[in-house]
């Protein structure tokens, strides 16, 4: 794996714990899904403009991917959102960031026909151990602590399935990174616009009580993506997935420190098992 390539990955897993942190601070429903997705639709408007511009004319084949990837990156973002309003951001981050690399490997493997090392595969397994671990592992102490791990190995069997869907968008059929991303979220706020003139009154409160946050949101959502896609476009999706849970560690120190959650010591230890599992895969 190139420096450049686990540079690209390890910005992008900042930017994803960042926005998650938001989200699960900010507490909304659908709404707020809307409302960062419509903020980044302008944001990231004059680059998408400049990206498509440059693009030769769309077959249906790119278009259907395009289509595909805003579907499976709504599911994801509504039921993220669904468990964080019932469980702990420690919890159900965790356990989709540890679902969603180890599917992509076996997809990326499967599907893609990309080459597992020993060493990548090791690397791959202490990864997810440790966010098993740190979500909990197998004991289920309470139906909080299960609607949680259930919220968060549904959430990460969308990120497994987008994540090898969109590494095919941008590396084989060589769409851009952006403007696939841009898209999704074009996506979302149209698909979601009656949900959101419904709520029209909550919209408004969000935006008047959280406006640093739904910037954050909808800066660093698209980035930390971005960042990830163009890194799929030289690096295989077996380095880049796993690598990306370096965010888990992050969200692990936020959600203990910031929201209260507890269990630091705990989680530190194999939040560092995660670290060590990033090392190995990196030097594969």
């Amino acid at each position: 794996m190139s420096l450049l390539g686990f540079m690209l990955v390890l910005a992008a897993a900042f930017c994803h714990a960042t926005w998650n942190f938001f989200v699960k601070r900010i507490n909304a429903g659908p709404e707020l899904v809307w409302t960062f997705s419509a903020i980044t639709v302008v944001i990231y408007s004059p680059l998408a403009v400049y990206f498509f511009l440059q693009m030769p004319a769309f077959n249906t084949f790119n278009i259907s991917f395009i289509i595909g990837s805003c579907i499976l990156h709504l599911g994801y973002f509504l039921l993220l959102q669904k468990g964080y309003r019932t469980g702990d951001l420690s919890v159900v981050y965790p356990t989709a960031r540890a679902t969603g690399p180890m599917l992509s490997t076996i997809f990326a493997v499967v599907i893609l026909g990309e080459q597992a090392t020993i060493q990548g595969a090791l690397g791959a397994l202490v990864i997810i151990f440790g966010v098993l671990m740190l979500a909990g592992g197998l004991k289920i102490k309470s139906m909080a602590q299960a609607s949680s791990l259930m919220f968060g190995v549904g959430a990460g069997v969308l990120i497994g399935s987008y994540t090898v869907w969109d590494a095919y968008a941008v590396s084989v059929l060589a769409l851009p990174p952006l403007l696939l991303d841009y898209s999704s979220s074009l996506g979302r706020s149209i698909l979601l616009a009656p949900v959101a003139a419904k709520r029209a009154g909550a919209v408004k409160k969000i935006w008047q009580e959280h406006k640093a946050g739904l910037l954050v949101i909808a800066i660093f959502n698209p980035l930390a993506y971005i960042l990830a896609l163009v890194a799929m476009t030289f690096t295989p999706v077996i380095y880049i997935a796993p690598i990306r849970e370096v965010s888990v560690v992050l969200s692990v120190l936020l959600g203990s420190l910031l929201l209260g959650e507890g269990n630091l010591k705990d989680r530190l230890i194999w939040s560092c098992m995660i670290l060590l599992g990033v090392s190995i895969l990196a030097s594969a």
